[in-house]
Parts: C-alpha cells; structure tokens; sequence
C-alpha cells in the first residue's frame, strides 16, 4: 500500500527562515517575482497588455499585478502544494523567459505574514477566485462574488504576523522594492510612487556609469568596462577599483538575473586574480541556488567566469596599447593580481616586465629598463638577503633585482624560459663574495694574525673568517650564509639526536663526503676604519671580544634569526665591552 507525504507547514517556515534565507526580506522578492513571472505569461496571449506592479502599505500590504491569473484548478495545484511552480510548461510557455524555478516563494510570505489571501481571474476565463490560507497549514477556496469588479490579474494581501508588523510598512518595503526590482520590465509603484528605472544602465550610451559605480559601490571606477557573455546571455559593466586592495579581498558583485536582483554580495563571477574589479551584470541563462541568494557553481558559471576574465585581460592589453602611462599607473595600483594573471599568460608578463617596478640595486624599476642597463637580470629570492646584500653589490656597480615577493620568482623563470637563461638567473652570495677585491697584502698579513688569536669566538658559531676590500666603508663585516653547508648542519645535528641506530646511520651516509666548509662566512670589510684598527690590537682577549662582536652585528644586519648562541653571544660582547667602556677589566 502506498502513502502519501504529510507536510508540517510551520516545519517548512522555519526551514526556510533558519536555513534557506538569509533574512524575511527576500519575501518582498518573492512576490515582485511572481508579478513579473504572471505578466511574462500574459503577454504570451497578449503582447499588448500593461505590465503594471502596484504595492499598497499599511496595515496589511497589497501587491496587484497585470498578469496572467489562475484559474481555480491551477489555485488547488500550484498555491497549495509545496514544490508546483506557475512557470512550468504546462501553462503552456517555456521556462527561460521566468524568474522563478522552485515553487516554494509564496510560503516565504508566511516569514513575515500570519495569513495570505490571494484573489486572481485567469485571462483564459472563468470566474475569479479567493485562496486564502494561514500559517498553520489551513486554506480555503472559494469563487468571488460576481458584484466585486475583479480584473484580470492576481492581487495578493498579506497579514503581518505578531513581531513582523514593521516588514510591511513603507519605510521597509520601498528599499526593498527598489532593490530587487529596480530592472524590472515593469512600472512598479508602492504608495502611488514609481520606484523602479526599468532600463539597464549599461544599455544607455549616454549613461553615467561613473556615477552609477558611485551609487552602487561607493567608488569612483578607474575604468567601466562593457563585458558581455552570449551563451549566458549576460551583459553589464566592470569597475576598476582605482586603488590598490589586499590581495586577499575576495570582491563581490551585483547580479541580477533575468532583471531580478540576486544580491549585492555575490562572488564567483570573475577569476581569484581579479580581485580589483568589481562587476555588475544581469544574465538569463546562470542558475541561482535554491534561495537566489548566490550563483549555483556549475559549468555555465565556470565558463562565465573565464570569459569575463579574458575580456578584463584584454582590456588590459589594449590599455597598454592606447594609454601605456595609465597602464602603468593602474599596474602599480594592482599589482598582484596583474603578476598572478601574467604566471600564466605571456602578453601579460610582457605588459609586467615593461611597465611594473621590482625593488633592485637601482631602485625601484621595470625589469625591461634594469635589463637595458645591466643586460641580466640576476636576483635573489629572499627579501632580507637583498637588502643585506644590496648596499655592497651596488658600491661594486653589480644590479641585483629583489624577488622575494609574491609570483616574483615564478615571473623571472617565465622570462628565462622565454628569452633564454641567460636573461634571469639566481644569484648566490658567494658570487658577490667573489666580486670583491683582495685586501692590501699588509692589513690582511695583520687580520690574520689576530684572527688566529680569536679564532675561538668564530669557532663558536661555525663561522669561517673571510678577508676582502670593499664599499660602503661603513660596513665593517658582512654575513654570508652557505645554504648547503647549513643543510648538511642541520642533517648531522639531527643524526646526533636521533634515536634509532638505522635512521642515524642512514642521516650520517647523506652528510658523508659533503666537505668541511662552514655554513657561514664573516667577511670582514679591510676599508672600515674599525677593522684596521683591530688590525692593530695587542690583546688576545679584545680581539676575541670584537670578533664575537662583529659576527653579532652582522647577524643582526643580515635579518637572520638569532639562535640561542647567537643571543648569549649578544648579551656577552654587550656587557664585556660596556665593562671595558667604564674602566673594568
């Protein structure tokens, strides 16, 4: 024996308002886009009717439309039984040409409304008839009086329940209506006074679409941009925001949907990149959630999202190409999202190396001009050893680029990829260290002698003591780490403390053979006027104590995290020289 579902109407209220909707609101949504839906009908018999919406408020609200009515067997089918919807074909018109898809926008008028009567005459015949039901899950049907003179259309009236009064009042449901229905192809009124436009803006040559960005976003666009995507028959308009944001500001947008507003907060509609547009559109054949509340991800949506993305690219291609300073300009604004667009697109990384500044030796600097100038681009990719190494590279007339930004590294290796690798290489510190000049042979015979005396204090710190003459002549020492050699630290340290026998011996094979050099080196500036005099110490002890001290500033200067060594080290040289400085030992 088969049954059939019994449904607890209150149960389906509080699902909706807890868990479907974001809010009472969307009621007013709901009831504009049944007006709407009912007169697309209509005009399907005959294209000549009014497409008039009037909203009266008050103590009760009433919504009456021109559209196409019902009839009292479509009342039982399609007012009272969850799921039916109006715009199916069996009235007798295609869905495209409709708002609504789930049947279920009249129980959200009980979000806000004790009780819903509905009184509608078809424009197929027949007499006019009254629904009336009531939270509780009751209505009744019944024809209306022939003495009421009732037009063809439907008028709906709406009893605020107890709390909800203020949902139903002017004040509330002007905005509301201006919102939601501000496309509409339809005068809609509330009060006796029209509050829709009718007409998209971007249809309008001669609109002010800057003004409009204004109104809807708040900004002044840097630039409005037509987009359009046939297959989902979408129009509207990109605004570029005119200043820089964090890249991680996810931008919403405007979207309507057969020119009922979906929301103002939609995402989705435009590539993770272009974060600096903000978009407003309408679209017939993208499909919304259930609350028409957000877009459905599906793959009409992912192509609509790779279009709009190649047409905001190609914008930024002919900008270039028409306005070079003011693409620039905007780079500058945007340039993360520009440099995440050009990892994977080759016209964009020509627009980036031409025009977007990199930190170098040089300041800051388009790639194309550095590379006129020094003919390769060499860079380092961790921003603290660039601005260790920079200073002494440019005293040397060496051009180093920064790269330890966001995409940057990705950047360069797509340029060597496509010019050469010869045109971007990394470069290593001790490739600098090799630009430097030997010392005079007098100053580094004396440097090494008191460097055999405090050899001890570099021996602490697994730090070799290098020799070199360069600018700046302020620098007295400077760090370079070996990577590699820090590795295979790290791999014997962690040999030494593991234990299991077989992960040991497995630890010491990988650190076997892998030479016995240091993994830092103190280069010590010959030039600095501090050095030479350490050139000329006769204390054993001071000389230890400016070593300690010297490899401690340059750790500092080197941005490298202190080690706990490295803290004590700090503390000692400290409080040994201030004791020196008072007149102790």
């Amino acid at each position: 024996m088969s049954h059939t579902f019994r449904v607890d109407l209150r149960g389906i209220i509080d699902l909706l308002s807890h868990h479907l909707y974001s809010s009472p609101r969307v009621y007013v949504r709901e009831l504009l886009q049944n007006a709407v839906d009912a007169i697309t009908a209509r005009r399907g018999l005959d294209p000549s009717c009014p497409a008039d919406v009037t909203i009266t408020c008050g103590p009760t609200l009433t919504i009456t439309d021109t559209g196409v009515g019902l009839t009292e067997d479509e009342v039982h089918e399609l007012l009272s039984t969850l799921g039916r919807t109006s715009k199916r074909d069996d009235l007798g018109f295609a869905r495209e040409g409709f708002l609504g898809q789930f049947g279920v926008g009249m129980l959200s008028c009980f979000l806000v409304a004790s009780s819903v009567t509905v009184i509608t005459r078809s424009a197929r015949g027949g007499s006019a008839v009254r629904w009336k039901a009531d939270s509780s899950g009751n209505y009744t049907v019944s024809e209306v009086d022939t003495v009421e003179d009732v037009q063809v259309g439907t008028t709906v009236v709406l009893t605020a329940s107890r709390g909800n009064e203020h949902w139903l009042e002017a004040d509330v449901v002007r905005p509301l209506v201006s919102d939601y229905g501000d496309l509409l192809p339809a005068v809609v009124t509330v009060d006796g006074a029209v509050v829709t436009r009718g007409e998209r803006p971007w249809d309008d040559e001669e609109a002010d679409l800057s003004a409009y960005c204004e109104q809807v976003f708040g900004f002044t666009p840097f630039e409005a941009i037509p987009i359009e995507v046939e297959a989902a028959g979408l129009t509207g308009v990109a605004f570029v925001l005119p200043q820089g944001v964090h890249p991680g500001t996810r931008q919403t947008h405007r979207v309507y949907l057969k020119r009922m507003l979906v929301g103002d907060n939609v995402e989705g509609l435009l590539p993770d990149w272009a974060y600096f547009v903000r978009c407003v559109v309408d679209a017939s054949a993208i499909r919304p959630t259930a609350s028409r509340e957000s877009l459905y991800q599906d793959e009409m949506l992912l192509a609509v999202r790779e279009e709009l993305g190649e047409q905001i690219r190609d914008w930024l291609i002919r900008l270039d190409a028409i306005e070079p300073r003011r693409a620039g300009e905007l780079l500058v604004a945007h340039h993360l999202g520009i440099k995440s667009l050009a990892r994977s697109d080759d016209e964009m990384l020509r627009l980036v190396e031409r025009w977007l500044p990199f930190e170098t030796t040089d300041g800051a600097i388009p790639l194309r001009q550095f590379k006129r100038k020094h003919g390769a681009i060499l860079y380092i990719p961790d921003v603290d050893e660039f601005h260790q190494l920079a200073p002494v590279a440019a005293a040397q007339g060496l051009g180093l680029v920064n790269a330890g930004y966001a995409y940057d590294m990705e950047l360069l290796n797509r340029l060597s990829a496509l010019d050469g690798p010869a045109v971007a290489r990394r470069v290593a510190p001790s490739e600098l260290l090799a630009a430097l000049a030997d010392p005079e042979p007098d100053i580094e015979t004396a440097l090494r002698v008191r460097l055999s005396e405090g050899a001890a204090a570099l021996d602490r710190h697994d730090c070799d003591a290098v020799i070199r003459d360069f600018d700046p002549v302020s620098l007295p020492a400077l760090l370079i780490s070996n990577a590699e050699q820090q590795r295979r630290l790290d791999t014997e340290q962690t040999a030494e403390e593991a234990t299991d026998p077989l992960w040991a011996e497995l630890l010491g094979q990988l650190t076997s053979g892998s030479g016995s050099a240091r993994p830092e080196q103190l280069v010590l500036n010959c030039r600095n006027p501090l050095v030479q005099r350490l050139a000329r110490l006769n204390d054993p002890a001071l000389v230890e104590l400016t070593l300690e001290s010297l490899y401690v500033h340059a750790v500092l200067q080197a941005r490298r995290a202190m080690r706990p060594k490295d803290t004590a080290a700090l503390n000692r040289s400290f409080l040994e020289l201030l004791d020196r400085a008072v007149g102790g030992r």
